[in-house]
């Protein structure tokens, strides 16, 4: 096999770094092995923790910005195994772009799990381990499940903007995952979880191993978890397109062959009573085909993956060496393997899907009903069905330097950092169809032996088989499957370099504290490329297709950060200082910008905190949103000029306008089986429509503003409160355009610069459509979140504590282009985000001896979505829409779900823990909104639980 001179060179680069990583820890290693070790394991607590949104030492916990801290217990006690899942169940953070359940999607991004604060997107959310950049991909994606939760101490979830900290992406937020800094021993945990409908089992086992000693220490992991797949056809609730309130509703292209009489357009299917087909060259074999029947159609339901399966390896070593007293070498390392497989209903084939050239059975083919014709088909492959398998390879490795020094009587601190980091992801699919060959085994065929063949010899050569496409299931020979079967592979690779180096201490002495600075660089190359599979990239299959994808940029930044006590020690100020921040950031792309930070806290007496923040924030474009190519996509929308269900049925200003642009006064939308729509949900396209990059793009610019208090009252031991306001406006937007929006912009908003940007056929429909990315309108978040967090006194019957954490939505708003009216989106189910105005959970923990117990309460309120159609699940038919812009409001209530934990600490080192998510089985309501691309499965929101899930958990120590 040949090995290219840049794939070798990369394969040495990974072992070097994932070798330094490990050099400082060494010497320990040897020091160690004369020793006796200990019986027992033992976790020792992290040093030299820095809050995250700071980069002081030394600053108190209480700090300006709020910081949400969930430890390793209450991380165990979710029962969860995937952070990205742990981190969503926050009240803060909501369901990111790509959802586990986006088994729709042909982006490499799919599979993997993402974290999403304030509703801004997994894009605005930046993801660090132990404060530095993780591996993220062409679209700005950091993978959670690349990080093993066995390694996790904490994480800190900043709910504050930190642009001028840690630069571009943290606009909503930061999540800093904080890993185990020593251990001592070893320790193996297994984990399994099912279901209550018995599938979707995960098996997960981690085991780490430590040294620690003062010189230094390290610390070996590895992990493993396998978790099955989620099938739609299983449960009612997704087992139908629209769910069990529409059964009959939702079906695709059928099975069996269909064809359109070449002349008179009118459209038949071959009769197949039994699932028996006659003869298809015979059209008395065959009937009018019904649109509104669901006879001939079929319900890709059965067939879809609800929760794509998956498999993660992940080995994982850090380790840190004292050379003095003053300095300490430290690194870190991790490489992880994830497999993803995923399962969509067969191909709906038909004329159209044959690009430019058309698909037809040939006027010569034996099986044409129409002989003599070119004649049009539709029909399902069903007995193929499409097969998504995605691997991800990620490394992460990251070699410095740390140190103090005294200077102006100060103490001070110094860190250098070197990180690698690296993502190779491949997505095979399988089930589509190569229209190259597809073609030639539709074409013209002659006898030989009595047998139907290709009448090309050369054809026949190459394997090419007649495929009588409309005989139905169970009518095509293998030999025809192999021939016209088509499985492709799109690999992507991103790679970052990043050199850091940050220098903290004291300045000099105020009457009210020392005067603390920060300040530091940091250089960082980001590149990537995305290679689709040429046969797709050029057309020739039925897959989405897609363009090459190759860029990068370098960024080059630099803070400063002050700390500045005003007041201490006084009537009304045992506290009062400010903290003020800020970040030049100049990338290659677009050029340089600057970002600040103003935050101050004041505690009028020791009981109350108050706090407040002003923070200029920043995201940069993407590799994928400046140098992507383009791509296809099958989107599903309401065309605003359907004459029964869109915008025009009832204003006739927008009635005005599609006329005006050529649509027939009765115009219906078809979805994708050609029946007309049915519902303000609208259809999927049976057209692909175009997306990709825009190089001139900007970065969006962001304001976020907090204020809060901290109260623990003196008088209630064990009491903390913390209140705290924010609000996030976002200009520039980068946003692609939906087809949705953008008919809506140009028909119900009147803006004609959109109307360029789609075509229509002489009938209506919508031919072509472009969803390219832009820097467009305004997004405005505005809230509260609530903590209260009570330790009851000790009892006799063991502690008990009580925890709160609620997030309030003021406001959501969203202006998609400059002109367009704001869409006040508080309270609605949109596309895959459920915007609660109230997200909460509540739990009560016990601990007695041994035993303990949790038990929490997660509650999500309930959503505005679209009405079925005006008298049919619509209980605010009066009420406009903000989301779609039709009249007609659907209001669903909240739900809640329940978890119980039990736990038992063994005297032998070990702990076993049980327990049962969504206690209840409570299922949630239907939401229409809810998209296909990112949800995978509406209408069931993929915030909710859809099972009761029983699991039990082991954890030994050595």
């Amino acid at each position: 096999m040949h090995v290219s001179s840049e794939h070798r060179r990369h394969v040495a680069l990974r072992r070097m770094v994932l070798a330094s990583s490990l050099l400082a820890a060494l010497p320990l290693v040897t020091a160690r092995a004369q020793q006796t070790a200990p019986s027992s394991a033992e976790m020792l607590a992290p040093v030299n923790v820095t809050v995250t949104g700071s980069r002081i030492r030394g600053t108190d916990v209480e700090t300006a910005q709020p910081v949400f801290t969930m430890d390793r217990q209450a991380i165990r006690a979710t029962g969860l195994t995937s952070l990205g899942d742990i981190v969503a169940r926050m009240p803060s953070a909501s369901m990111p772009e790509i959802t586990p359940q986006d088994t729709l999607s042909s982006d490499n991004d799919a599979g993997g799990r993402y974290a999403n604060l304030r509703n801004l997107g997994a894009v605005r959310t930046l993801v660090l381990v132990n404060g530095r950049r993780w591996t993220s991909s062409l679209g700005g994606l950091t993978d959670l499940s690349t990080i093993p939760v066995s390694i996790v101490e904490r994480i800190e979830v900043l709910k504050d903007g930190a642009s001028s900290i840690y630069g571009s992406d943290a606009i909503g937020g930061v999540v800093n995952i904080i890993t185990t800094d020593r251990f001592e021993g070893a320790s193996a945990d297994v984990f399994y979880g099912v279901n209550g409908k018995g599938d979707g089992a995960q098996k997960n086992g981690t085991f780490t191993w430590g040294k620690s000693d003062q010189r230094g220490s390290i610390i070996l992991g590895a992990s493993y978890e396998d978790a099955d797949a989620l099938r739609d056809g299983k449960r009612s609730i997704t087992g139908t397109a629209y769910g069990p309130r529409h059964p009959d509703d939702g079906y695709g292209t059928g099975p069996y062959g269909g064809v359109v009489d070449p002349l008179t357009g009118s459209r038949y299917v071959v009769n197949h009573d039994g699932g028996v087909v006659g003869d298809t060259s015979n059209l008395a074999n065959y009937h009018p085909y019904n649109v509104g029947s669901n006879a001939d159609k079929y319900s890709t339901a059965q067939d879809m993956t609800f929760r794509a399966g998956s498999k993660l390896r992940n080995l994982f070593g850090t380790g840190r060496y004292n050379l003095t007293d003053d300095v300490a070498l430290r690194g870190m390392a991790s490489y992880g393997v994830r497999d993803t497989r995923s399962q969509a209903a067969g191909y709906p084939l038909e004329s159209g899907a044959g690009r430019q050239q058309g698909l037809f059975i040939d006027p010569e083919n034996a099986y044409n009903p129409f002989p003599g014709y070119a004649t049009p088909f539709f029909r399902r492959t069903t007995e193929l069905p499409r097969m998504i398998w995605a691997k991800s390879k990620s490394l992460h490795a990251d070699a410095g330097a740390e140190g103090t020094f005294q200077w102006i009587d100060h103490a001070w601190n110094w860190d250098v950092t070197y990180a690698y980091s690296e993502t190779r992801a491949s997505r095979t699919t399988s089930g589509n169809i190569n229209l190259v060959n597809a073609r030639k085994a539709l074409g013209p065929t002659t006898t030989i032996d009595g047998q139907a063949a290709c009448a090309d010899a050369a054809d026949r050569a190459t394997g090419c088989v007649p495929w009588n496409i409309l005989a139905g299931p169970g009518g095509t020979p293998d030999a025809v499957w192999n021939y016209v079967a088509s499985t492709t592979t799109a690999r992507q690779v991103t790679r970052t370099n990043d050199m850091v180096a940050n220098l903290t201490g004291g300045l000099l002495d105020l009457p009210a504290g020392t005067l603390r600075a920060a300040g530091g660089l940091e250089h960082r190359r980001e590149n990537g490329r995305y290679t689709p599979d040429p046969a797709d990239s050029a057309g020739l299959t039925t897959q989405l297709a897609s363009d090459p994808t190759n860029g990068g940029y370098i960024v080059n930044e630099a803070y400063l950060e002050f700390d500045v006590p005003l007041l201490a020690d006084l009537p009304l100020a045992r506290e009062l200082a400010v903290n003020a921040s800020t970040r030049y950031s100049h990338y290659s792309a677009f050029g340089g910008r600057t970002n600040n930070k103003y935050s101050f806290r004041w505690k009028p007496f020791d009981d109350l905190l108050l706090r407040g923040t002003y923070a200029q924030g920043f995201r940069a474009p993407t590799v994928a949103d400046l140098y992507a190519g383009s791509s296809e996509s099958f989107e599903s929308f309401l065309d605003p000029c359907d004459s029964a269900f869109g915008a025009s049925a009832t204003d006739a200003a927008v009635r005005a306008r599609c006329g005006a642009a050529g649509v027939p006064a009765n115009y219906r939308q078809i979805d994708q089986s050609g029946a007309q729509i049915g519902s303000t949900t609208g259809g999927q396209s049976p057209t692909a429509f175009r997306t990709g990059a825009n190089p001139a793009l900007k970065p969006e610019s962001s304001i976020t503003r907090t204020a809060g208090l901290v109260y623990s009252p003196g008088y209630v031991d064990g009491l903390d409160i913390t209140l705290d306001y924010y609000k996030i406006d976002i200009s520039d937007v980068i946003m692609p355009i939906l087809a949705g929006d953008i008919l809506d912009f140009c028909y119900v908003r009147n803006d004609p610069t959109w109307c360029g940007r789609f075509t229509r056929a002489a009938d209506g429909h919508i031919a072509a459509l472009d969803e390219s990315l832009a820097n467009l309108g305004t997004l405005r978040t505005e809230g509260y979140d609530l903590g209260m967090h009570y330790r009851f006194p000790e009892t006799r019957y063991g502690e008990f504590t009580l925890l709160s954490d609620s997030t309030y939505l003021k406001d959501y708003t969203q202006v998609s282009s400059p002109g367009a009216g704001p869409r006040h989106l508080a309270g609605y189910m949109s596309g895959v985000q459920g915007l609660y105005r109230v997200r909460s959970n509540l739990s009560l923990d016990w601990s007695w001896r041994r035993f303990g117990a949790t038990w929490t309460t997660r509650y999500f309120s309930g959503l505005k979505d679209s009405c079925w159609s005006t008298d049919v699940e619509c209980n605010r038919p009066g009420e406009l829409n903000a989301l779609t812009g039709v009249t007609g409001v659907s209001r669903k209530g909240g739900v809640a779900f329940h978890d119980f934990q039990l736990r038992w600490q063994a005297p032998w080192n070990g702990n076993i823990r049980l327990g049962v998510n969504n206690v209840f089985g409570r299922k949630g309501p239907f939401y229409y909104n809810v998209s296909s691309a990112g949800g995978g499965s509406p209408p069931y929101n993929p915030a909710f639980d859809i099972d009761r899930y029983f699991y039990v958990g082991y954890q030994q120590k050595f």
